[in-house]
């Protein structure tokens, strides 16, 4: 065999191998491999460019130096093999090559350089043609395997994407929204620590929604604090490498959880920022740019899910909400005094009944009329607990379901509400109220029983001289 023959058929061994790489690791090792195989006499060492990530591989970081002597910096700029020789056989007059430096070159750039130092002989001029030979077979090789990962990654982030955002649309509830998308944001990048922050532009504060870290939860902070902060002047996502080194934002997650690594993304709905996400690890350098640019896109769905979800909300609440004086509508307390009767022991109903509404509208007109209505449905919902639910049962008469209070108790609560009526209202108004309550010890417990025991008892209490309360 001839030596062209050899040639060739060492560059197809080669080219072969390193094709048959799929991954950008697999073929770095490959190149450290076949150099040591084909120039055993020399020292070889990959340098990649600083964009390039790898493992295992004994491959290091190109460092670009302007000294005029550095061949390797030269190859990368220059996109060409370039030759050099050693100080000893400078100083011996020898101009022979001892070194040579050539980039893996691609159709789309220059991924880094090979550099081969001989310290026993000089290289010939085939190990030259090899060298030149090699490195555009393994840039062409490269760009290939990072080709290859970067559509298995975008395939990869698009399921992930599909799979979440259908996730997510499947929830109604606000809440729930935000605890499964913390969830997913550390399962997904393998994190230690996500926090989805709400903005409260009323408060001009974020609220943070959903943690792993539970001392946070429910936390508040200024609408300028922090990277939430940031996220909310700038609508941008950030990256930090390293907190511990470019600590120039003071971050209470960063600090109580010791991380060191962050991205954060602004969770924007029609370009206005209404929360935050973000997403910690211990270990500096942790978060690659693929990371950094998934995290946007993931939040853009996690907006949309919020925006859903709060929409729904409102739908809900104008369907059970009485317009005019903001409490619930009729159907939605009957609805849940039915619930209630299924599971509790007792509870009771007040009926309140603004007296002589109808000279009150005949006197002053329809609209201050309306805001009686409005008085006395706000003095009613100070006077009841979280838990009870005030209604407009129709016209000028209100209820209001108590769970599991005792009559005496519900006495209390509606001569609280009669006496504040009639000192704070303006125009000054009085109202009636009838009193019932049922226990499971009754012989017919309903809806229909109780609402009428408690109307017969304002019938009472209206026939008996208004502006008090009987029970029924």
């Amino acid at each position: 065999m001839n030596g062209a023959e050899s040639f060739y058929r060492s560059l197809y061994y080669v080219s072969r191998a390193l094709f048959l790489q799929q991954s950008t690791d697999g073929v770095l090792k490959q190149i450290v491999s076949l150099l040591g195989e084909h120039l055993p006499f020399a020292v070889s060492q990959v340098y990649m460019s600083q964009d390039t990530t790898f493992s295992d591989a004994p491959i290091l970081p190109l460092v670009f130096r302007n000294d005029g002597n550095d061949i390797s910096t030269q190859a990368f700029m220059e996109g060409r093999l370039v030759l050099g020789g050693s100080a000893e056989a400078a100083g011996a007059g020898d101009d022979s090559a001892y070194s040579a430096a050539v980039p893996l070159i691609g159709n789309q750039g220059v991924y880094g350089v090979i550099e081969v130092i001989a310290e026993s002989r000089p290289l010939t001029r085939e190990n030259v043609e090899f060298l030149s030979g090699f490195g555009e077979t393994a840039g062409a090789a490269f760009e290939n395997a990072k080709l290859y990962e970067q559509s298995n990654l975008l395939v990869t982030e698009l399921r992930l994407i599909n799979e979440i955002t259908k996730r997510l649309n499947q929830s109604l509830q606000e809440s729930e929204v935000f605890q499964y998308a913390c969830k997913e944001l550390i399962d997904v990048f393998q994190a230690d620590f996500a926090c989805i922050l709400e903005l409260d532009r009323k408060e001009r504060t974020f609220v943070v929604q959903a943690t792993n870290l539970d001392s946070m939860v429910r936390e508040t902070f200024p609408i300028d604090y922090g990277f939430a902060g940031l996220l909310q002047r700038t609508k941008e996502p950030v990256i930090v490498s390293d907190y511990e080194k470019s600590a120039r934002i003071e971050s209470r997650l960063m600090e109580a959880t010791g991380s060191r690594s962050l991205i954060a993304s602004p969770i924007l709905v029609n370009d206005e920022v209404v929360g935050a996400v973000l997403v910690t690890h211990a270990q500096p350098n942790y978060f690659t740019y693929d990371n950094y640019k998934l995290l946007g896109v993931l939040a853009g769905h996690i907006g949309l899910a919020i925006m859903k979800a709060q929409l729904h909300a409102e739908l809900n609440r104008m369907v059970i909400t009485d317009n005019l004086t903001g409490l619930y509508a009729r159907r939605y307390l009957d609805e849940q005094v039915h619930a209630l009767q299924t599971r509790d022991l007792r509870g009771s109903l007040i009926v309140v009944d603004i007296d002589n509404f109808k000279l009150v509208n005949d006197t002053y007109g329809h609209q201050i009329g309306d805001q009686i209505l409005r008085q006395v449905s706000g003095i009613v919902r100070s006077c009841i607990r979280d838990s009870d639910i005030a209604a407009r049962w129709g016209g000028e008469e209100l209820a209001i379901y108590l769970p599991q209070l005792t009559l005496e108790q519900t006495k209390r609560v509606a001569e609280r509400i009669r006496s504040r009526v009639e000192r704070e209202t303006d125009p000054q108004v009085t109202v009636s109220c009838g009193i019932a309550e049922w226990s499971q010890n009754d012989d017919k417990v309903s809806v229909e029983t109780l609402f009428y025991k408690a109307d017969m008892a304002l019938y009472a209490a209206k026939h008996n001289g208004k502006n008090q309360y009987w029970v029924g």
